[in-house]
């Protein structure tokens, strides 16, 4: 093969994974939520938004999102710095803040679910030290903000590990240099970390910021495993209408909110966390 085409045919690979994975499906699900069978219609994404979930899972959806990754986010910054800063046992420390990346959503949800039910870690501590005389009903849907705050601590033990091993990376592309300079100019450690740490890890901060603010918005099986049905988030809505309503046209209107919201917060991060080309180690 010619130097020429070379570029062409390893970019190859990728492209016809992105055309067969992402492409295809996405112009099936828009043709099944704006067609019917008199040609196209915006029925099915009149049903979604007329529905009274609808509003409740996209603000949940969202909520969750904006609560989770910025915590999500501090505690990587700090589990990245600790690593990165270790000596000895740097490999023991980072297996064992990655040990939640191997479990599943599910069961992730499930361990959660072990603490908070009625029968769980959390009553029988209280019962146990006397601070209650019955098991408390943590999950019921009489506390819905006692099931999100499950889902966001869930979300966070789960999840944290993979933003934190991005951020380790990009640290370890930064130039020992600029903080023997800084420190030799006196800059403190929290200046360092301010003026060096942060600006060099813009790259590896938008990758992990994107990766995570997507999945957060597809969050579905933590909700699930914790509060069912009573916690409506919109990937769980569009399994509700696919598979329990029988109505894949709205369940395919419910994908696109998910898409759309996706693609508006990557454009976000690219445009804000752009780093320019004269700007790159």
């Amino acid at each position: 093969m010619t130097p020429r085409f070379l570029p062409y045919a390893l970019l190859l690979p990728a492209t016809l994974f992105l055309l067969v994975f992402f492409l295809y499906p996405f112009v099936q699900i828009a043709v099944l939520a704006f067609s019917g069978p008199d040609g196209f219609t915006l029925q099915h994404v009149q049903t979604m938004t007329s529905h009274w979930k609808f509003g409740t899972a996209l603000t949940n959806t969202i909520v969750l999102a904006l609560i989770v990754v910025p915590i999500q986010l501090v505690m990587a910054l700090s589990m990245a710095t600790i690593v990165t800063k270790l000596r000895t046992g740097r490999s023991a420390i980072l297996y064992i803040f990655t040990i939640p990346l191997g479990l599943s959503d599910l069961a992730a949800g499930i361990i959660w679910l072990a603490i908070f039910e009625q029968s769980g870690f959390l009553n029988s501590l209280l019962y146990g030290l006397g601070i209650i005389e019955r098991p408390i009903l943590f999950l019921g849907y009489q506390n819905i903000w006692v099931i999100f705050i499950a889902v966001v601590l869930a979300e966070v033990w789960r999840a944290t590990a993979i933003v934190m091993v991005i951020l380790v990376s990009g640290m370890g592309l930064i130039p020992k240099e600029y903080y023997e300079a800084a420190e030799v100019f006196g800059a403190s450690p929290w200046k360092r970390f301010v003026k060096i740490t942060l600006p060099m890890l813009r790259p590896s901060l938008q990758s992990a910021l994107i990766l995570r603010t997507l999945a957060a918005f597809e969050v579905f099986a933590v909700v699930i495993a914790l509060g069912g049905t009573t916690l409506p988030v919109l990937m769980g809505e569009t399994f509700q209408w696919q598979f329990a309503l029988q109505d894949r046209n709205v369940a395919s209107a419910y994908a696109l909110v998910i898409l759309a919201i996706s693609v508006v917060s990557t454009l976000f991060f690219l445009r804000v966390l752009r780093v320019p080309k004269e700007a790159r180690i």
